[in-house]
């Protein structure tokens, strides 16, 4: 008992436990290889951002070459829908007149009160569909000449322009439309940004000579479109006048020829666009339907364009209250060209954003420069007529590399938001393969004459949803949105939100007023609502 209780009471204490050092942390892979980019709001690889100036010989140069990206698209649209509407090489010359001339007051009007981007408001390939059916319409109908069919359809384009426009200028001055931008986030401006580039791939080398000289660099990389567009245009010439065309396939002779146009001979020397010029409109309820979904689709899309604008120019993401203006303002264009009989609505020229890129030039002047070439060769037609015979294939392939850059400017909003997270991964690659396959099958299923996949009894609600939905950009706005707001997220910061609202308000980023405030202290006159 004694031992018992004596080995019970002088027991030893138990040895201390030895703590493991901390293990290493394991070393940083990303690091080693090279090094991380922080995101960056504003990019700063631009020579000329949106509010600084080149010399005046350097802008005008540079605003000649937004002028003549405008006008391969101009004339695009124009030769393709004129002759299909009964029209001779005259109407095709005097409607191209008129798209220049108010492509020219809508972007002066666009860069002073509106969106302030440098963005050129071109002609919008969005009220194709809507100009079919009316061609379909008076196709069957029993007319005197040609011209005259031609004439019925231009005025029935106006009526239904100027209905349509009212739907724009509402959304915009009530600021319906910058409410629905709050619900963007960048994983919607990825897909979104993208398509408005990739979407119009079915339109599209420049030169590679950066190397040659220091001083022949920087004439390459600002003016390098120019020099292509020369060099080829040249080359056409040449061939068209030694006959090389004369026993080649009708196509080929007018892709190709530089005189295939027959503009130059067709022009008048001066001629002023005005009011009516084709008569009275006329207004068909039928076809109001489709020019307004029309101009939802032009709406969405210069919307992302603006996106674009901003990031080549060096401005900070476009405020809600920005976006509702320039809307609205699109609206008054949309009237004004249904007033001045234009052939179809503007928006925001995807081709001449990536010009911005393309050029490093983002300045707001040279664009406005732009507008007093748009609006002089549009009164004097016999030299807009020149530069309008530029072969197309040559503005196809200026596109191949100006649509690329917007294309990839969409894709660096990625940046903003968490692009390990698998629900955004999720969003995006839904959002970009929809944008791209749903238009793809629409574009594939619709007629000659603008009978898209939608065949239901009501003509109206089938020119509506088949517009929507033959534009990438929409479809994405439309998946983007709904799912980025329908799923959640794990955290706040996933969705890049805490980096977005800030440009939601006018007054939540100090260079906000800086970028998009009106020129001149017009605010002084105008209500607080609509600033």
């Amino acid at each position: 008992m004694g031992e018992t209780e004596n080995h019970q009471h002088h027991h030893h204490p138990p040895p201390p436990q030895v703590v493991a050092p901390p293990a290493a942390p394991p070393p940083n892979f990303a690091l080693s290889r090279g090094p991380t980019w922080t995101p960056a709001e504003q990019l700063h690889q631009l020579q000329y951002c949106i509010h600084s100036n080149p010399s005046w010989p350097q802008a005008l140069l540079l605003a000649f070459q937004h002028f003549i990206v405008n006008l391969g698209t101009t004339v695009l649209i124009a030769s393709t829908m004129v002759p299909r509407m009964g029209g001779n090489h005259g109407d095709k010359a005097r409607v191209i007149q008129v798209l220049l001339f108010m492509s020219g007051i809508n972007t002066l009007l666009q860069t002073l009160i509106g969106s302030r981007l440098p963005t050129v408001m071109g002609v919008s390939f969005a009220y194709t569909l809507p100009l079919l059916s009316i061609i379909n319409d008076y196709t069957d109908e029993t007319f005197a000449t040609e011209h005259d069919r031609f004439i019925r359809g231009i005025r029935t384009i106006q009526g239904s322009l100027i209905v349509a426009s009212f739907v724009n200028i509402i959304l915009g001055y009530s600021r319906a439309w910058g409410e629905l931008t709050r619900f963007f986030t960048p994983i919607v401006m990825v897909p979104v940004v993208c398509l408005v580039g990739l979407g119009l791939f079915a339109r599209g080398f420049p030169l590679y000579l950066k190397r040659v000289h220091s001083r022949a660099h920087l004439i390459l990389e600002r003016f390098a479109l120019l020099i292509c567009i020369g060099i080829v245009w040249a080359f056409a010439a040449i061939l068209t006048v030694s006959g090389a065309y004369n026993n080649v396939k009708t196509a080929t002779k007018l892709s190709c020829r530089t005189d295939r146009s027959y503009l130059m001979s067709s022009a008048p020397w001066i001629k002023i666009p005005y009011p009516f010029q084709w008569g009275t409109p006329i207004f068909r309820a039928s076809h109001v339907f489709g020019m307004i979904g029309a101009a939802l689709v032009s709406s969405a899309e210069s919307t992302a364009t603006y996106f674009a604008a901003a990031r080549l120019s060096g401005a900070t993401a476009p405020p809600a209250h920005v976006l509702s203006r320039s809307i609205g303002l699109q609206g008054i264009g949309m009237l004004l060209e249904g007033l001045f009989g234009s052939l179809v609505g503007t928006t925001a020229s995807v081709e001449n954003v990536g010009l911005l890129g393309l050029t490093h030039i983002g300045s707001r002047r040279v664009v406005q420069i732009s507008t007093g070439f748009m609006i002089f060769f549009s009164v004097f037609g016999k030299f807009g007529a020149f530069f309008a015979s530029i072969p197309l294939p040559i503005f196809a392939a200026i596109y191949c590399i100006l649509l690329g850059i917007v294309a990839a400017c969409g894709i660096t909003f990625i940046q903003f938001a968490n692009s390990n997270s698998m629900r955004n991964i999720y969003v995006l690659g839904v959002s970009l393969f929809l944008g791209l396959s749903i238009p793809q099958y629409f574009v594939m299923n619709t007629t000659g004459d603008g009978h898209g996949p939608v065949r239901t009894n009501a003509g109206w609600f089938n020119s509506i949803l088949n517009t929507f939905f033959s534009s990438p950009a929409t479809v994405a706005i439309i998946v983007g949105t709904v799912l980025d707001n329908t799923l959640e997220a794990k955290q706040v910061d996933d969705r890049g939100i805490p980096w977005w609202k800030p440009f939601q308000h006018s007054k939540g980023d100090s260079r906000t007023e800086e970028f998009y405030s009106y020129p001149l202290r017009i605010n002084e006159y105008i209500p607080t609502r609509f600033l």
